[in-house]
Parts: C-alpha cells; structure tokens; sequence
C-alpha cells in the first residue's frame, strides 16, 4: 500500500512537470510571428533581392506566410497560414492571422516549400484586409512585386495593383503571380494567440494593442519601414 501511494505521488508530480513545460512551450501561431519576423529579416538583409525599398516604405499592410522550419508550420502546395499588420498612428497594429488557399502560391521546388510575402498598397487593399474573407485577383487586385535596391523609375507599381505579392524559394527571391488564392481569418490561430476571438478590423486598425507575443514581427516592420523612410 506504501509503495502504491508513493507511486501515485510520483506521476502525479511527472504530470505536473510535464503539464508545466507544454503550457511554457510556444504556440504555433507563436512560433509563426517569429517565423514571420525571421522571413522578412533575412530577405530585407540581402537587399540587391529584396523589396525595394521605396516600395516597402510605400505599403499599408505587410503580410508574410512563413515556412517554417522547425517545429511548426510548413507552407503547402496550395495552402498557407499567416500574418499581418498595417501601419496606424501609433505605429505597426496587432498581428490578425489568416489562410491562403488556392491560386498559383506555393508551388514547390524539389518538394521545398516557399515563403510568402504580400504588401498592401492603398487604402482599397487594406479595406479588402479588413474583411473575413476575399479572392485575389478578383476582389483585389494583385501582381508581382518588384526586386532589388530600388523600383525602376519607369515602373508603375504604385498603379497596377492593390496587393503586390513576393515569393522565395531555395534562397532565391522574386515577385510572384498570385490570382486566384482565397485569404479569409485563420479564428484557430488567432483564439489561440489573444485567448479569445478578435476581428481582423479590430487588430489591423490598432483598436487592440499588441500582446507581447507579437513584438518580433513588429520589431521587425519597425526597423525595416524606418529604414526605407529614411533612404
């Protein structure tokens, strides 16, 4: 009997710890924001193929759907979750996490998924954002972004679409045709990063403000927006 009850004492104890250590790990929509940060630092920290900079200092709402590496989420031929925030006047808004499925994204190299990145140009782009729900290419107009140091000054960027669109794969970065892929509010992954349901208006229009949690990604927008506005 003695015996018994100090082994029921010792996986009562285990399962604590154990309980204790799971609640301490990050969530996958967690290790997401992180994922997205690291994304957009290492392509902006090459910038002979990066988004130029007037471009990115140009955009609403950044978006990034991360393939995740290490423990998490991996981006799928035609599937995807991510991340967004757009700039309000108080600086970069809360994260609001959302899907994309369909279209032409995501297509792996030698079964290597991509990372996707997608800038929100005008305010009839981030209007789309706000909604729950909508098609590129339809609802929204999309097109491949430009590459490198600066856009070309004879480009029109700045007129052909609502949302450009990035994609990179194997190291190698470039703008990319988007049309056809549906975006609507990932609920699981946002209940599971605030605790509890929060609109996509409400976080992108900064009616929240940001949990610690989203910090790397903000960061991240942070520093290379500013850097843009001062080139």
């Amino acid at each position: 009997m003695k015996t018994f009850l100090l082994l029921s004492i010792f996986v009562c104890v285990t399962s604590l710890g154990f309980a204790d250590d799971e609640k301490d790990k990050p969530s996958k929509a967690q290790d997401r924001v992180q994922a997205a940060a690291d994304v957009l630092n290492e392509i902006q920290g090459a910038p002979d193929q990066a988004i130029p900079e007037e471009v990115l200092g140009s955009a609403e709402c950044v978006a990034v759907v991360p393939s995740m590496l290490k423990g998490g989420f991996v981006v799928g031929a035609r599937y995807g979750r991510g991340l967004a925030s757009c700039r309000t006047p108080k600086g970069w808004s809360a994260p609001a996490f959302f899907t994309v499925q369909g279209g032409s994204f995501g297509l792996q190299i030698g079964g290597q998924a991509v990372d996707l990145v997608m800038l929100v140009m005008n305010d009839d782009g981030m209007h789309k954002l706000l909604s729950s729900k909508f098609k590129l290419g339809a609802d929204a107009s999309v097109a491949a972004g430009p590459v490198g140091r600066h856009a070309a000054a004879d480009t029109d960027w700045k007129m052909r679409a609502q949302i450009l669109s990035y994609s990179r794969a194997r190291g190698i970065f470039a703008g990319l045709e988007l049309g056809g892929a549906v975006i609507k509010q990932d609920k699981d992954s946002t209940r599971e990063f605030y605790g509890h349901m929060v609109t996509s208006k409400a976080s992108l229009q900064g009616a929240i403000e940001a949990p610690q949690g989203a910090y790397p990604f903000l960061q991240s927008l942070a520093k290379w927006g500013k850097a843009a506005a001062e080139k």
